[in-house]
């Protein structure tokens, strides 16, 4: 069974385990800059919504690549047209929510759910993207999701200086988990208004929290959003300590 599709780690064990409060605190330093890489709509809410809110709050230059407009996240059950539509304006909405709504978003429109198939042309595209931007933030590369590890592997190829974000890693792993590079890993603590504006963001994107036809149940279960409440984000940095 695919580790996504199994039962995951609740947020409870998680807030229970003394490492996440021992974990080394860290930022991004004082870049002028960021490009922030997301292979579907809200992925870059969920695991850096709080740090792009911070980043507005100070004016640095903020550009979103959208790698792709996640027209696959209801397999069959939604018009992909529809679909992209709705998705796109729910990330509008969450920008706003977080004060970001001035960032440069860039769509690539690059197909959702075979972006394994896409990595070298997604290489090449980041490599113009990144250009001249201090710091890069995209999807962990070991995530357990295809598109996420295809865009975190491009973006360690294409961005020089790297912050990697897990998304389903809260969900398939547990508790000081050895697949986990915990020693790379640094907590960004997020001020009380920016947790508060990343909560409010991830609840624009209601065609994920919303149940599916055909009795399937949301993309984004209650249990896995819960990981994202937090008053800190989690970043694995790829620099030598």
């Amino acid at each position: 069974m695919n580790p996504i599709d199994a039962p995951g780690t609740r947020e409870d064990a998680w807030r229970a385990w003394p490492g996440l409060a021992q974990l080394q605190p860290g930022h991004l330093g004082s870049p002028a800059s960021v490009v922030v890489l997301a292979a579907h709509p809200d992925d870059e809410v969920l695991g850096a919504g709080g740090i792009l809110c911070m980043l507005a709050s100070v004016g640095i230059r903020i550009r979103l690549v959208a790698v792709t407009d996640g027209e696959a996240s209801h397999r069959g059950r939604a018009d992909p047209g529809e679909l992209i539509t709705r998705r796109c304006a729910e990330r509008a909405a969450a920008l706003r929510e977080l004060g970001a709504s001035a960032a440069e978003v860039v769509r690539l429109r690059l197909p959702d759910s075979r972006l394994d198939r896409s990595e070298t042309e997604l290489t090449t595209l980041l490599c113009q993207l990144a250009a001249g931007f201090d710091v890069c933030l995209a999807p962990w590369e070991n995530d357990v999701h295809a598109d996420h590890e295809a865009v975190g592997r491009a973006a360690a190829r294409a961005c020089p200086r790297l912050f990697f974000y897990p998304l389903w890693m809260w969900h398939w792993a547990r508790p000081g988990d050895p697949r986990v590079p915990w020693a790379q890993a640094i907590r960004v603590s997020l001020p009380a208004v920016a947790a508060e504006r990343k909560r409010a963001a991830i609840g624009c994107f209601a065609s994920q929290l919303e149940n599916r036809a055909d009795e399937l149940g949301p993309v984004l279960a209650p249990d896995f959003v819960a990981h994202f409440a937090r008053d800190f984000e989690l970043l694995f940095t790829t620099e030598r300590r």
